[in-house]
């Protein structure tokens, strides 16, 4: 890869539910031969509470049991990872909040891919991310895949057909770099979308300057992903579609049997790096499959 992946970082919430989408993780570094992290954080904003009622004595063996339960599900990721990777395997329990803790750690052992599940204990409504995993994508300054529900009880296994949205801007193609990256490794077909939201628009004609002026922009962004694309001799399709943006690319996504969406965590309208652009969230909080969200480059 251009910008390589040597080590990519697993969240897990120890969770059972959340245990079977850690192969994602898994396959993705050893696809990479990167190593891998497993992190597991206590949120003590949680576990302090439920124990307060306790004497000192036992509220101190009940968080050295749930300690240990943790450590025990790190080791247990990383005991199925060592069947499959050949680099190196880290495990690490930490108290804080889980965001923040995840984030930290990442840029401390310079991770280069964090994934995270949408959601793990006690989430249960499909269209809400995870406090967790939403927070982690706006604040990291590393790609970051989350993994929907959807697929957590997928088998283990590479990416056929990657989509890279565009809009165009710089965010975009720092994106769109990454997916190629990956579409290389894999082997994958990329599809590539441009969607141009006529509902945003005052009530103009479709044949007036300036809606050929944003098709044209469209088409140039197009060119640019396949040029690129055909440059690694990577099998590329685009197309230019009607709508607002994150319904474009889920319909895409859907239509074309995309496994993995790969876009930057805001486009035209982002200003600052904390903040998600509004098409990346809908996107993630609906999508199907993983979706792989690069942040701009810090300049």
């Amino acid at each position: 890869m251009s910008g390589a992946i040597d080590s990519v970082l697993v969240a897990v919430d120890g969770s059972e539910k959340v245990q079977p989408w850690v192969g994602r993780a898994i396959d993705i570094a050893g696809t990479l031969d990167a190593d891998l992290h497993v992190l597991s954080v206590i949120d003590a904003r949680e576990l302090e509470p439920s124990l307060s009622y306790l004497e000192s004595d036992e509220r101190s063996e009940r968080e050295r049991r749930f300690e240990s339960g943790m450590e025990q599900t790190v080791e247990t990721v990383a005991s199925r990872a060592r069947t499959r990777l050949s680099g190196q395997i880290r495990t690490a329990v930490k108290r804080g909040i889980p965001f923040e803790v995840i984030t930290d750690y990442a840029e401390t052992h310079a991770v280069d891919l964090i994934a995270v599940g949408t959601h793990g204990r006690g989430r249960v409504e499909r269209a809400l991310l995870g406090s967790v995993a939403e927070r982690v994508m706006r604040t990291a300054t590393v790609p970051v895949l989350v993994i929907p529900p959807a697929v957590v009880e997928a088998e283990d296994g590479g990416y056929e057909d990657i989509l890279l949205p565009t809009d165009g801007s710089e965010n975009a193609d720092v994106a769109v770099e990454f997916g190629l990256d990956l579409a290389d490794v894999y082997d994958a077909t990329v599809h590539t979308v441009y969607s141009v939201d006529t509902g945003r628009l005052p009530e103009i004609g479709e044949t007036t300057d300036l809606y050929a002026a944003i098709e044209e922009t469209g088409r140039e962004a197009l060119e640019s992903v396949r040029r690129r694309a055909r440059a690694a001799d990577i099998s590329v399709g685009g197309t230019i579609a009607r709508g607002p943006a994150a319904r474009v690319i889920l319909s895409h996504s859907e239509e074309h049997d995309v496994d993995l969406i790969v876009m930057g965590t805001h486009g035209r309208s982002g200003i600052e790096r904390h903040l998600i652009g509004s098409v990346t969230e809908t996107v993630v909080r609906n999508a199907a499959v993983p979706v792989c969200c690069v942040p701009m480059a810090e300049m």
